[in-house]
């Protein structure tokens, strides 16, 4: 049990992190139709920037980023896992209207599914999928360029994903050969480089999505070094991982990880942060900065697989849970919006947003009409230091341990961890950490949010309760 004197730490932690940062206006309006690099990293914990605050290794790119720019203290994943958070990602629906509602091997998008690529593309945008899919296999209907990307390349299958050394990846259709000793994260940066020097007078849309840090907790060396001898370690043993692929794109029976996990977990994170500085600096070499809105994310929580140790690192940043969980820490992740001469320096906001407001975002940004039956909300205004109306509700499901659902309304967040147990309800604004359970001191909001409910989800065979 975490004891009264922790927990009242922790929130104050949480709270004072948050009134770090003031917000102040923009200075300016917008350009018509602004290049977007949306960086997405992976199992990236809310407390796994130092911005956010990390205070055992230091991500400087990432941080530059926030001060040029704008933090949002309140922002959702579409999921506590990967494949469903990039589903209400690209489809703009969350986890009651998606098609893809959990990890499962095989799952795809449909035919009948729109994106945001789908979108951008037919506004005009040139677009690029560069890293983790996850969303659609090389014969799927989800597959990159059947979902409105012109170009791709990195891992199509979560498993595949696994490894952060792999002897092939896939590019426009095809599967390619790649040197096992070469990063996965390393050519996904440079492949984007290059889509970014590119001699094309259409604005782009790069949808760029890092590996690390998701197991298996392996980096080069040069990434390592830093970070050896500085963190207690044990190394983590899997025995089975040693295999080579058993499949097409399917890992062996576990995660692999190098002998020093604690090491190897912060080599990750700031050689992603390394490139993301480079990312920015390029975009500021050739003129595109003040064009182009940047935006870093992560698709949930902070993992424990492969060696993971978010207790060490404080990886949820004083909230609580982690990936697989729907209190905060399963789903509330760093969201980081830059764009200079437009997005005010140096700001943040607690406005409430999650993955499937990025749609009608963008669509906004595109000039393109917004498409009806979404479950998102322009931030636009937000982005531009301007009121907008809250959502009524955010919602999530979850499916790996019977089923699952978490709301946040207004500073309401209410949680059921199986269909047939009540819901625990906590006031945010009082309680971030989400320890005190009020809900049988609020039963108006308790029925507010179970009235909600349902009307929350579609039916789904794929999705049913249980």
């Amino acid at each position: 049990m975490i004891s009264a004197a922790r927990r009242k730490f922790t929130a104050c932690a949480v709270v004072l992190a948050i009134a770090c940062f003031s917000f102040e206006a923009p200075p300016q309006a917008q350009p018509a139709k602004p290049n977007i690099l949306l960086i997405q990293a992976d199992d990236l914990g809310y407390g796994d920037i130092s911005v956010y605050g990390q205070a055992m290794f230091q991500t400087p790119n990432v941080d530059r980023l926030a001060r040029g720019g704008l933090r949002f203290i309140s922002y959702y994943a579409g999921s506590t896992v990967c494949a469903p958070s990039r589903a209400a990602l690209m489809t703009g629906l969350h986890t009651g209207h998606t098609s893809i509602r959990g990890n499962v091997a095989g799952m795809s998008l449909r035919d009948e599914d729109r994106t945001i690529a789908m979108l951008l593309k037919n506004a005009g945008y040139r677009t690029a999928m560069i890293g983790k899919w996850g969303l659609g296999e090389p014969e799927s209907p989800g597959r990159p360029d059947r979902k409105g990307f012109e170009h791709y390349f990195g891992y199509l299958s979560q498993t595949h994903a696994h490894r952060q050394f792999t002897d092939h990846l896939y590019r426009d259709g095809q599967r390619v050969e790649v040197t096992q000793n070469e990063y996965s994260n390393d050519l996904f940066t440079r492949d984007a480089m290059s889509f970014i020097e590119q001699s094309d007078s259409r604005p782009f849309f790069i949808y760029l999505n890092y590996t690390a840090p998701h197991a298996e907790l392996r980096v080069p060396d040069d990434s390592i070094a830093p970070f050896k001898g500085r963190f207690p370690e044990k190394a983590f043993v899997n025995d089975a991982a040693d295999a080579k692929l058993t499949g097409p794109d399917e890992p062996s029976l576990g995660y692999r990880s190098q002998p020093t996990p604690h090491a190897a977990f912060a080599g990750m994170i700031t050689r992603m942060d390394r490139d993301v500085g480079r990312l920015i600096d390029l975009l500021r070499t050739r003129g595109l900065d003040q064009r182009t809105l940047v935006l870093f994310t992560s698709d949930n929580g902070p993992h424990q697989e492969g060696g993971g140790d978010p207790e060490f690192f404080k990886s949820s940043g004083g909230l609580r849970g982690i990936k697989r969980d729907l209190y905060e820490g399963g789903i509330r992740v760093p969201m980081i919006a830059s764009w200079p001469g437009t997005i005010a320096a140096g700001t943040s906001t607690t406005y409430a947003a999650a993955h499937w407001d990025l749609f009608p975002t963008f669509a906004e940004f595109s000039g393109t009409q917004v498409p009806g039956g979404l479950d998102g909300k322009s931030i636009v205004p937000v982005l531009q230091g301007k009121p907008q109306a809250p959502h009524d509700f955010l919602y999530w499901e979850f499916h790996e341990r019977g089923f699952q659902q978490a709301v946040r309304m207004g500073n309401w967040k209410a949680v059921r961890l199986a269909k047939d147990k009540p819901l625990e309800l906590y006031n945010l604004a009082d309680d971030p950490t989400e320890y005190t359970n009020v809900a049988a001191k609020q039963p108006a909001i308790v029925a507010q949010i179970e009235k909600y409910l349902q009307t929350a989800r579609t039916e789904s065979k794929d999705w049913p309760v249980k």
